[in-house]
C-alpha cells in the first residue's frame, strides 16, 4: 500500500531510517506483555518479566522483518544480505521499546518494590513511552496543537485500555 520503497532493493545504497511507528507499536506490545503476565495469579518475578519483555520484543521484531521481506522481496528473489540488514534496522524500534519497561521492572525490584509493584511500574513506563513516541512522531510530522492533542488522547486511551484490562484481569 505505497510502502514498497521502504526496504532498499538490490543495487541501491539508500539507508532507511528506523520506523518510529515501530516504537509506538513496540510500547503497546510491551504494555500488553506486562498486562498479560499476571491475570488471576501472582505477577512474575521482575527477572522473568524482563526476560518476557525483551524476548517478546525480539520475536516480534523478527516477525516484522520477515513480513517486510516476504512481502517486498521474496516474491521476486531471495533478498541480498544488505536488504535483510536494512529491514532489520528499520524494525529495530520494536525491540528498543521493550527496554524502558524492562529497565523499570528491574529498577523497581532493586528499589524494593514488590513483584506487582515492579510490574505496575513497567506498565506505567510502557504507556508513558508510547505516549511520548506518538507525540514525538506527530510533532516531527508537523502536527499542530489540535492534532497533537488528538494523538495524545488516542494514545492515552489505548494505554489506559491496557491498564484497565490488567486491573480487571488481576482480580
Amino acid at each position: 500500500m505505497g510502502d514498497e520503497a521502504t526496504v532498499p532493493t538490490a543495487g541501491t545504497d539508500r539507508r532507511e531510517p528506523p520506523d518510529e511507528a515501530g516504537a509506538v507499536y513496540g510500547c503497546l506490545l510491551a504494555a500488553s506483555v506486562v498486562a498479560g503476565t499476571g491475570p488471576g495469579r501472582e505477577p512474575p518475578h521482575p527477572v522473568q518479566l524482563i526476560a518476557l519483555l525483551l524476548a517478546t520484543g525480539v520475536v516480534f521484531w523478527m516477525a516484522h522483518v520477515y513480513a517486510r521481506l516476504a512481502v517486498q522481496q521474496w516474491p521476486r528473489a531471495f533478498p541480498p544480505w544488505r536488504t535483510v540488514r536494512a529491514a532489520a534496522r528499520r524494525e529495530w524500534p520494536i525491540v528498543q521499546a521493550a527496554v524502558p519497561p524492562a529497565a523499570a521492572a528491574g529498577l523497581g525490584a532493586l528499589g524494593g518494590l514488590t513483584d506487582a509493584g515492579a510490574a505496575w511500574l513497567a506498565l506505567a513506563v510502557a504507556v508513558g513511552t508510547q505516549l511520548g513516541w506518538a507525540l514525538y512522531v506527530a510533532a516531527r510530522a508537523g502536527a499542530g496543537w489540535p492534532r497533537l492533542i488528538a494523538t495524545g488522547m488516542v494514545n492515552l486511551f489505548l494505554g489506559l485500555a491496557i491498564v484497565g484490562l490488567k486491573a480487571a484481569l488481576s482480580h
